[in-house]
């Protein structure tokens, strides 16, 4: 038997799909580490984002800090702090860590979402008298919501891919079955929970994807769909000027 034969084989076993080391509580594992270090991320990065977007301020510092924290190998993170935190605080060092993943990719698509706004229309709002803060809630959170929605689509597939290494010191996931393969020398295994975080990546990226689309503004929706159309045809049509008809000289 092959080694894909072999996968599907160890995939279809029920007693793969039962127990406290099952995929179902592995899966549940997976994305209750990969959630809970989004979440934190977000309630970091996304503060932070809007000030520097609204503001212009402190851009040069987010990207540095940004580019410093995306250079940081999370396996070697992981090690270090579990190693100055103790064995008994592994779960607490690898939230950390996922954490210090995804601050980045949130943090760009907080102040970028921002950035990308017409000036024009926040000049517009202040001259109608609208405050700063009705300005941030009423202009740029809703019209910068599509970038951070895709911010935070990259932190968390680049989390979920991540989380695998948790398994390393213990905390389960489905990261477990590449390790406990590798060890073993099953390779069948390995593939197996290499296909189940590939799987999960692909079903969460489609899901951000439909959210990117939701939150997206009617008004930028229909201003990007009347460059064409029937409606447009027609206006040019009773627009344009028709010639006049001369009788010819008999």
């Amino acid at each position: 038997m092959n080694l894909f034969a072999e996968t599907l084989a160890w995939l279809m076993n029920p007693e793969r799909w039962s127990g406290p080391l099952g995929i179902p509580v592995a899966i549940a594992q997976h994305l209750g580490y990969t959630f809970l270090a989004v979440l934190v991320a977000a309630v970091i990065a996304i503060p932070v984002g809007w000030a520097i977007g609204h503001t212009g301020k402190g851009r040069e510092i987010a990207v540095a800090i940004s580019g410093a924290a995306r250079a940081i190998p999370s396996f070697g993170l992981l090690v270090l702090l579990v190693l100055l935190m103790g064995v008994l605080q592994t779960q607490a060092a690898a939230i950390i860590t996922f954490v210090l993943l995804g601050i980045p990719s949130i943090l760009a698509g907080a102040y970028a979402g921002f950035e990308a706004i017409d000036r024009r229309v926040i000049d517009a709002g202040r001259a109608m008298g609208m405050t700063e803060w009705q300005i941030l809630w009423r202009i740029e959170v809703p019209l910068g919501l599509p970038l951070l929605v895709s911010g935070l689509r990259a932190a968390t597939l680049q989390i979920v891919a991540t989380v695998t290494i948790a398994a390393y010191v213990g905390l389960g996931g489905l990261g477990l079955y590449i390790i406990q393969g590798i060890n073993l020398n099953r390779f069948d295994q390995v593939l197996a929970g290499a296909i189940l975080v590939a799987a999960l990546a692909l079903v969460l990226d489609a899901l951000f994807a439909i959210a990117e689309r939701l939150v997206v503004p009617r008004g930028v929706l229909a201003g990007r769909g009347g460059g064409a159309g029937p409606g447009r045809e027609k206006r040019r049509d009773r627009a344009a000027p028709r010639p006049s008809v001369q009788a010819s000289p008999a």
